[in-house]
């Protein structure tokens, strides 16, 4: 556990909490850090399985915490600079999700502006209630979104869409989101909805499901020969392997299978 985020790990799922529920989980330089520290580990776990992410409180996230426009530090950080491969520190809290080689699963309500969309949209699946507030919010405070939120939303949202909602701020519900393609589900309990559905994922092969996060994750950067020789790749790899063999033997045997955790 951190300060400002709760980690909690049962039967293979990692549940994450943002947990300023006073401040609506808005995004301070500390949950910043701590959400980064939380991201790395979990990078690296081969015992999980999925994981779920959701806010503690009224909020998923309120968007950047309002003490940074007054934090010369902050006002001042050189953006540029690539702390990670690709990413800034600020990119990373959301693109981290991304990168954890198994499913993540956003439970969302309340309210979910800004950095909060973003990291939202950083997981697999976004669940969502009907009367959560979302919005792209930056261009009230005279900013763009840059935490990740373009490369991200490019591959489930239509870009007029994205055009529309970054350039008016508007505040959509948790209905249109689900229209317009941010939602995956629309869930009267999300977090339950989120943890049904980390434990059936839980349950399946580890490598077949690290495996196609992989395939999915470069579906849209690849070209269609080097998606197919990718596609190709995995699946030899998985054929034969003693996880694929377990699953085969506990569908035939009607039992539930006791998969290995894959290798780092």
């Amino acid at each position: 556990m951190t300060t400002t985020v709760e980690l909690q790990i049962r039967d293979g799922i990692a549940q994450v909490t943002l947990n300023r529920p006073d401040k609506m989980n808005a995004l301070s330089r500390e949950l910043f850090k701590d959400l980064l520290t939380v991201g790395a580990q979990l990078k690296n776990d081969t015992h999980i399985r999925a994981v779920v992410l959701h806010g503690a409180g009224n909020a998923f996230c309120a968007g950047l915490d309002m003490g940074f426009f007054g934090d010369p530090e902050s006002m001042n950080t050189d953006l540029t600079q690539r702390s990670y491969d690709i990413t800034n520190d600020f990119q990373q809290v959301a693109w981290v999700w991304h990168e954890i080689p198994v499913p993540v699963i956003a439970a969302v309500h309340g309210t979910c502006f800004g950095g909060g969309l973003q990291i939202m949209c950083g997981a697999d699946m976004r669940y969502v209630h009907p009367e959560t507030r979302l919005s792209i919010l930056e261009i009230k405070w005279g900013l763009v979104p840059d935490m990740a939120g373009t490369q991200l939303w490019k591959t489930f949202v239509r870009e007029d869409i994205i055009r529309e909602l970054t350039y008016t701020g508007r505040i959509f519900s948790g209905e249109e989101a689900q229209q317009l393609g941010f939602a995956t589900r629309l869930c009267n309990q999300p977090l339950e909805a989120a943890l049904e559905t980390a434990a059936v994922i839980a349950a399946k092969s580890p490598d077949a499901i690290r495996a196609a996060k992989r395939l999915i994750n470069q579906q849209s950067e690849l070209d269609v020969p080097a998606g197919m020789m990718a596609e190709s790749v995995e699946q030899q790899a998985l054929m034969g392997s003693r996880n694929q063999i377990e699953a085969i033997m506990a569908n035939m045997e009607k039992r539930s299978p006791r998969f290995s955790d894959p290798q780092s």
